[in-house]
């Protein structure tokens, strides 16, 4: 419990710091939206090219990223289909539903977690990779749908289509995580001085993005969305519907992430694969892992209401403490 503790301890005193620095104002009316695009364009492309570029390639394709894998597809898919048919979100809503869903806390939590219960981080280095190569593109690609839909019945199908062919190169986050994979294929290796230009920067997103999120929690009830407009604003920021609604639409989020997702990832690795012990307490624990701050960054610098990203983060991460000590018990970590 006390590696838990630990683990949780920086993600709640720098949301708190936001919230504080967010109460005294601070930084001024605009910080949440300018903190916010400077974590999604510049701070988060940096550590993502740092990460994958350093990164083997092939390293995540094993048994163990299949269990992960699996309940990660399954929950996100649940998540994308709750928020349209139980929530009645659009499609760019429905991409964040789903992120809030399945898209693990990888870094800054996943990493403290694994090396305290797990005495090793390798497994994690695995899945944020197949998170930022695979399922975050997915996810983007669905928000640039989105909101780029609603541009006007004359844009068409071809605008939509060109949209999507050139969003790599407007997504600072893809074309981020494109360059570190041509970097890790062909081998190259960085200059001393611009590697260590990309750790510095890349360093800010984690803390930058957890200050952001306190700094979210000051927003009025009226207030959904950025306070300036976003990359591409397509359409307008949307908002909850009744606290009742609000709540149930956090609750699915929630439960599908600390419950749904580490029971597929069991049954996945454990019957079906038949996993070594301590390889199908790595998929559980890294699967009961709560919902990443990104999927409220995303849902901000797209126009997009973040209450529901932004609460789900805050109410999964609370709940996995739960969640993660019960995986680990009932699994038998022999980590401290």
């Amino acid at each position: 419990m006390h590696a838990l503790l630990s683990a949780f301890a920086p993600i709640w005193m720098l949301t708190a710091i936001g919230y504080a620095v967010g109460r005294s104002g601070l930084l001024g009316g605009r910080a949440e939206a300018v903190l916010g695009r400077f974590v999604f364009h510049v701070a988060m492309p940096a550590a993502l090219f740092t990460m994958v570029s350093g990164a083997r390639l092939g390293s995540f394709a094993n048994s163990s990223m299949v269990a992960f894998a699996a309940g990660t597809a399954l929950v996100c898919g649940l998540g994308f289909l709750a928020a349209g048919r139980l929530f009645g979100r659009g499609t760019a809503d429905r991409a964040i539903g789903s992120m809030a869903s399945g898209y693990v806390n990888s870094a800054n939590l996943g990493i403290p977690v694994a090396v305290q219960v797990l005495g090793d981080a390798s497994f994690v280095a695995q899945i944020i990779l197949f998170q930022v190569l695979l399922v975050s593109p997915v996810i983007l690609t669905l928000l640039d749908t989105g909101t780029g839909a609603g541009t006007g019945a004359r844009s068409g199908k071809a605008v939509v289509f060109r949209r999507m062919l050139t969003m790599p190169v407007r997504n600072p986050v893809i074309m981020a995580s494109l360059l570190g994979v041509a970097v890790s294929a062909l081998g190259l290796r960085l200059p001393n001085v611009l590697a260590h230009s990309c750790d510095l920067l890349g360093a800010a997103a984690v803390p930058t993005a957890l200050i952001t999120l306190g700094l979210s929690l000051n927003a009025r009830p009226a207030a959904a969305g950025p306070a300036e407009p976003a990359p591409d604003p397509a359409q307008p920021v949307r908002t909850q519907g009744t606290g009742r609604t609000a709540r149930a639409e956090v609750a699915v989020a929630v439960a599908l992430k600390t419950l749904v997702q580490p029971l597929i990832a069991f049954a996945v690795g454990g019957p079906l694969l038949h996993l070594p012990e301590h390889q199908l307490l790595a998929v559980v624990l890294c699967s009961a892992l709560p919902t990443a701050q990104n999927a409220f960054i995303y849902a901000q610098q797209y126009g997009l209401d973040t209450r529901p990203a932004r609460n789900a983060v805050v109410a999964s991460t609370v709940v996995s403490m739960v969640t993660l000590s019960l995986a680990t018990w009932a699994l038998g970590a022999t980590g401290s």
